[in-house]
């Protein structure tokens, strides 16, 4: 099926699970919450996408997508840490924030590369990973992201914590 692997089927499954949620989520509620069964449907999809990410080699060896499967654990862990923990003081909401959007933003990016690189099958609309046509969509996601968690950031200071 377009040239994927098995391995590659069910990442593509699974990560179409997390940017479904990721979005619903972040309209929803302003941010991916690891509070609640959306939030931890996305954040459990994101984390299987990345793994299964590493073992992706359709494209030689080591890669650019490999580095953004290492990007998203860590920002999963550092917005763990900063959801469940005062590690990050007055900063973890904020920094909760931004690191699991950051992880939606690295769900975009390789969805619309291996989107633009298969379809339509047998005429693909990029020719490569490295198509020119390509850095308009990254630098809107960028963009994109940027607006996101500015108005989440205003969101967050809007609404404090109220003390359990």
């Amino acid at each position: 099926m377009l040239g994927l692997t098995t391995l590659g089927i069910i990442h593509t499954a699974i990560s179409l699970i997390a940017i479904v949620t990721g979005l619903i989520a972040l309209i929803r509620d302003k941010v991916i919450s690891i509070k609640n069964g959306l939030g931890q449907t996305y954040l459990l999809t994101t984390l299987i996408t990345a793994a299964t990410g590493l073992g992706i080699f359709q494209h030689g060896g080591f890669g650019k997508p490999h580095v953004l499967s290492i990007l998203t654990i860590v920002a999963l862990i550092v917005g763990t840490v900063a959801a469940t923990t005062n590690f990050y003081g007055r900063f973890s909401r904020v920094t909760n924030a931004i690191a699991f959007t950051a992880t939606y933003l690295f769900h975009l990016i390789p969805g619309i590369t291996e989107s633009l690189t298969r379809l339509p099958p047998g005429a693909p609309i990029a020719s490569s990973a490295d198509d020119p046509f390509l850095k308009p969509f990254v630098g809107a996601f960028v963009v994109l992201f940027l607006i996101v968690v500015t108005l989440q950031i205003r969101w967050l200071r809007q609404h404090p914590l109220q003390p359990a």
